[in-house]
């Protein structure tokens, strides 16, 4: 597979990561253990480098499946984590990026993916109550001590970037961005652009929804978080199949699959782009991954960009209490 660089932290990694969150966390039961671990390493025999997990996924039972998965591969792959959040006496997901806190959750984190250092250590989310700079600052203690190796942002706004990389270079932002969510492009991509940082999209596929394998029928199990989602209530998922509809027309013309199509435009917008689709099937690691062989002439992304921009995409990407932890 092409390989990209983040930033200009000259992180390289593989045109197209793997999301591992929902391997043991958030869209129903999880899967069996051994069929991950197994599912992780067909990933890296079939040339991806870079694998996506967070101590908040389980929580901690992400890591440590990725942390055995990709053990024998050291040397070989990137493994991104993040710090940030806790889970309150009340089961609630809060912030605390107290610089304390950041030095426990490395510490932690290094022992769960059994590695010495820490490729790339995202702030899960923006906390309100800790000054980005400080935690900048222990974010670059712990590069300085080896055990972090690049410093990372996600669904951070863009004073909280800019303010980040004056103390500490910001290796890469994560954020969702899809053809049905493009909020990033209302300044965040040209920030980003001049400050020389790399973008990773999350939910690349909206959600599995882009893949075109999901109606407004679609029922998802009780545990699955898609379950209070504004956007995959039926009525949204019927209005919003125009946009699959659009993937679909482009793909057929294409030899592709409208995830295919998906994740070809968004490597298309840039070359620091490097989305991390999830996935749980082997036919459908197979199926993201040649998706980096797809090139979009400007023609076809003319011809989306002027049909995606008459499509309204119905309801909210997240519920209210989870879309102001986003952004600040």
């Amino acid at each position: 597979m092409q390989k990209r660089k983040l930033g200009k932290g000259n992180l390289e990694v593989s045109a197209i990561g793997l999301g591992c969150m929902g391997m043991s966390y958030a869209y129903g039961p999880a899967p069996d253990k051994k069929q991950m671990i197994a599912l992780i390493r067909e990933a890296v025999e079939r040339g991806v480098t870079f694998f996506d997990t967070a101590q908040i996924y389980g929580p901690f039972t992400n890591e440590e499946l990725v942390g055995e998965a990709l053990a024998p591969f050291h040397g070989q792959v990137v493994i991104a984590t993040k710090f940030g959040l806790k889970i309150d006496s009340n089961g609630k997901q809060v912030p605390d990026s107290l610089p304390e806190h950041i030095r426990q959750s490395a510490e932690e984190s290094l022992k769960r993916l059994r590695v010495d250092a820490i490729d790339l250590f995202y702030q899960h989310r923006v906390d309100p109550k800790v000054p980005i700079e400080d935690v900048a600052e222990a974010v670059k203690d712990l590069i300085r001590e080896g055990k972090v190796k690049h410093f990372g942002l996600s669904e951070a706004g863009l004073q909280t970037i800019r303010r980040a990389h004056a103390v500490q270079p910001v290796t890469a932002v994560q954020s969702e961005y899809s053809l049905w969510w493009r909020r990033p492009e209302e300044g965040v991509l040209s920030t980003l652009e001049e400050l020389g940082i790399g973008f990773v999209p999350f939910s690349p596929l909206g959600k599995g929804f882009l893949t075109g394998k999901i109606d407004e029928k679609t029922t998802f199990d009780s545990s699955d978080f898609r379950n209070i989602v504004p956007r995959f209530t039926p009525e949204a998922r019927r209005a919003n199949l125009a946009l699959v509809d659009l993937l679909r027309k482009i793909a057929e013309r294409k030899k592709a699959t409208p995830a295919q199509i998906a994740l070809a435009w968004l490597l298309a917008q840039k070359p620091w782009i490097v989305p991390i689709p999830g996935t749980r099937k082997l036919e459908r690691l197979e199926e993201n991954i040649g998706a980096a062989a797809i090139e979009l002439t400007s023609e076809d992304l003319h011809e989306i960009e002027s049909a995606a921009s008459r499509i309204t995409i119905r309801g909210a990407r997240y519920p209210e209490e989870l879309e102001k932890r986003t952004g600040l």
